[in-house]
């Protein structure tokens, strides 16, 4: 048995997998913003499943940061109760196992390569497009970190082709002014609307309205389309995936992909007017909200 927890900023999620990659059982628990609290929720979770599923399962962690190599410890978690805190050493001494620990993103690239909408490809890419937007890279059913463990964090390029009303950018929390998680997060697609419209707005409250045929919240989301299709297109000119799989609370826009794929002719390289047409499959996730907690299962072979 594998066990996957999903370490999130509001949830704690866990679920247990047979060796054929089945679902034995799911628990959840609200994330307390305390690094000692998170530790005992994670051990009580992973206890549970033990309990249900009769054996004491391997323990992959998805988190929303990475951990240094030669220290041990997290560093870039949004989590902020976590940065610095060596939580791999920590699980493992509590649960008495080893425990292998991953950026959330990558689980879910993972997850949806091993078994999900990318399954058998290549080069898969995995977007998150909620609060924040990240990503991560799998290669032949391995995750790809990168000599400064940022593969896969798009979200801090730059937004390409840029327009004249564009520039310079809403300021990004790194510092930074036009992030692609500056224009693409849930929270930017509503800052974009109101500045627009002088309306506020949720995302789910834009995306209804234009499916209503308000021809301001139509705008909105055509300019969300056409700034996913640009950087989508940018990406695949560096990496060239199989797949680009979305997810994350933005992804669940209908019609998202299909809109996505038909602006990759615009902006890609060497697409357009007589060119071969683009072979990248871009593609909602299958699995969903839980691609993440099952990828961080899978971080363990089934026959570990």
């Amino acid at each position: 048995m594998r066990v996957g927890i999903d370490l999130g900023g509001t949830k704690i999620e866990a679920v247990a997998l047979a060796p054929g990659g089945q679902e034995i059982a799911r628990r959840r628990v609200a994330t307390p913003r305390d690094y000692a609290a998170s530790l005992d929720a994670i051990a009580g979770l992973v206890w549970e499943l033990d309990r249900v599923a009769d054996e004491a399962g391997t323990v992959g962690v998805g988190i929303p940061g990475t951990v240094v190599p030669h220290t041990g410890l997290v560093k870039n978690a949004n989590s902020v109760w976590l940065n610095g805190r060596p939580l791999g050493h920590d699980l493992e001494e509590r649960l008495n196992r080893p425990v292998r620990l991953m950026n959330d993103a990558n689980c879910f690239a993972l997850s949806e390569a091993a078994d999900g909408a990318a399954a058998g490809a290549h080069v898969v890419f995995g977007v998150i497009l909620g609060t924040g937007v990240g990503g991560g890279i799998v290669v032949d059913g391995r995750c790809l970190l990168g000599a400064n463990l940022i593969a896969g964090e798009w979200g801090h390029n730059p937004l390409p082709w840029l327009g004249s009303d564009e520039w310079p950018g809403p300021p990004c929390y790194c510092g930074k002014r036009g992030c692609v998680e500056a224009w693409l997060s849930g929270p930017a697609f509503e800052r974009d609307h109101a500045e627009h419209t002088g309306l506020t707005l949720s995302s789910r409250e834009i995306v209804r309205a234009a499916a209503g045929g308000d021809p301001g919240a139509a705008a909105t989301l055509g300019r969300y389309h056409d700034r996913l299709g640009r950087t989508l297109a940018s990406l695949i000119n560096v990496l060239d995936p199989d797949v680009v799989v979305l997810g994350g609370g933005m992804s669940n826009i209908a019609g998202l992909p299909e809109a996505a794929s038909a602006l990759l002719l615009r902006y890609l390289f060497a697409a357009g007017a007589g060119s071969d047409p683009v072979a990248t499959r871009v593609v909602r996730a299958a699995h969903g909200d839980s691609s993440g907690v099952r990828g961080a299962a899978r971080l363990w072979p089934a026959s570990a």
